[in-house]
């Protein structure tokens, strides 16, 4: 898997596999699934990023959270790099 987060138009691609696409689907506001030829998904596109998180953060307050069980999650540490993102930047998480 790797994300890639382009600041200038606060959209995150995730790739999910190294297959090219050749069909886009829209299944929600501002969210895109790429599928292969055989309708496997290969990439997810996801616009005001930034603004997700934030929704995302708000939504969890006063909820039970994994960072209590472990020092800090996976999620923490990628919103993280994305708001220290200025420039386009490959962020790459091995092991997601």
């Amino acid at each position: 898997m790797k994300l890639n987060y382009y600041p200038e138009t606060d959209s995150l691609y995730i790739d999910l596999a190294e297959r090219p696409s050749t069909e886009s689907k829209e299944v929600s506001e501002g969210m895109v699934l790429d599928y292969d030829s055989n309708g496997k998904p290969v990439g997810i596109d996801i616009d005001r990023t930034k603004k997700i998180l934030d929704k995302c953060d708000e939504g969890l307050k006063g909820k039970p959270k994994l960072a209590s069980i472990y020092n800090q999650t996976w999620r923490q540490k990628f919103r993280k790099k994305l708001l220290e993102t200025k420039t386009w930047s490959d962020l790459s998480f091995p092991g997601a």
